[in-house]
Parts: structure tokens; C-alpha cells; sequence
């Protein structure tokens, strides 16, 4: 089966060789995504921000790989703060509540920005 890869413009994808979204088939996976700020823009200080911008890089692949936020069957947020959780999930509901998809948060040390307060895994399943 074909792979389609696409690619973000994030620093660290030619860097650490992967992609932002590969899709095999119907099925979509977006890689960990950070709240990388568009140009210009510094990271977003708030986790409730930094969520809505991860989910808009995922949100934009997918659209690139044939898909949309509808589409999402599993998401995975790694926050790196505990008391984050409330405004990450709330981003979260606003970005994938339509799909409702299977949903794991988990606490971390650390991310590779020191900046970065959570970042974003999805899986999807296009349509025909």
C-alpha cells in the first residue's frame, strides 16, 4: 500500500527525520505535535493556547492527508503540568468534540522545548 507523508515546516522534522502525518490506506497518523508558533510569534503562554495550536498543525495535516478533525479516532496529550489538565481538555473538546474519539492525557517531565506545556498525538480513519 502507498504512503503519503506531509510535512509541517517544523524545524525538528528534517532534523529528526519523520513526518507530521503519514497516511497508509485510510488510517492517518499525525505525529507528536508541539505548540510550534507560526513565524514571527512566540509560544503561546497558556496550556488552554498552546493545545489549540497543536491541535491546529494536526487539524491542518490531516486536512492535507485527505481528512478532517471529524475523523479522529485517538488522541494522546502529553501535558507537563497535572493542573494543565482542565484547560488542555477543554481545548481538546472544542477541537475534537464532534468525533469524540478515544482519548488518553498522561503527565511527562518534560517536552523538548521547556516552553511547551503539552503536545499533541492523533490517529484517524479517512472515509472513502
Amino acid at each position: 500500500m502507498p504512503r503519503v507523508r506531509v510535512h509541517s515546516g517544523s524545524p525538528y522534522e528534517e532534523r529528526y527525520g519523520f513526518s507530521r502525518g503519514i497516511r497508509v490506506g485510510n488510517r492517518i497518523e499525525i505525529a507528536g505535535t508541539a505548540p510550534i508558533p507560526l513565524p514571527g510569534e512566540q509560544v503561546a503562554p497558556t496550556a488552554y493556547e498552546q493545545m489549540r495550536r497543536c491541535g491546529q498543525i494536526a487539524i491542518a495535516a490531516l486536512r492535507d492527508l485527505g481528512a478532517s478533525a471529524g475523523e479522529v479516532v485517538r488522541t494522546v496529550m502529553y501535558l507537563t503540568d497535572v493542573a494543565d489538565a482542565d484547560e488542555v481538555g477543554k481545548a481538546h473538546g472544542e477541537l475534537f468534540g464532534e468525533a469524540a474519539p478515544a482519548a488518553t492525557m498522561v503527565v511527562v517531565g518534560g517536552l523538548l522545548d521547556p516552553e511547551w506545556r503539552v503536545e499533541l498525538e492523533v490517529t484517524a480513519v479517512a472515509g472513502d
